[in-house]
């Protein structure tokens, strides 16, 4: 199992990645794993303004339905269109082409209310 130490994680199993006042969203290797094989991906709306901790997108495997949920506030300035044609990228591919949405931060301050890779591997149990 993969925690890379560039990412930020919530405890819902979501990683981000902060590019300036844009944050990268998707889920982590751990989430993949536990969901296994990954058949649906709804995406957020482009230009949706959501609030942190937010429901905001929906990953289906073949045993459960899952919400994904905006790690922060702030708009939603991309999608990965490709999880639209090939959803498994989610499970082959998790921390870079399984991207799931970016979102421009308005509150910056938020991201000092998420785990480091330490921590979250700690919140994992490994």
């Amino acid at each position: 199992m993969s925690v890379p130490e560039k990412y930020l994680y919530t405890t819902d199993h979501e990683w981000v990645l902060v590019e300036g006042e844009v944050v990268t969203v998707g889920i982590t290797d751990h989430a993949q794993e536990e969901l296994t094989d990954i058949v649906f991906v709804e995406l957020p709306e482009l230009g949706r303004v959501c609030d942190a901790e937010e429901a905001i997108a929906v990953v289906e495997s073949v045993k459960a339905a899952s919400d994904i949920y905006a790690p922060v506030s702030g708009e939603v300035v991309g999608v990965n269109e490709a999880l639209e044609v090939d959803p498994s990228l989610v499970n082959t591919d998790p921390h870079t082409g399984g991207w799931i949405f970016k979102i421009k931060l308005s509150d910056a301050s938020q991201l000092d209310g998420l785990l480091d890779a330490a921590a979250y591997t700690t919140h994992i149990g490994y």
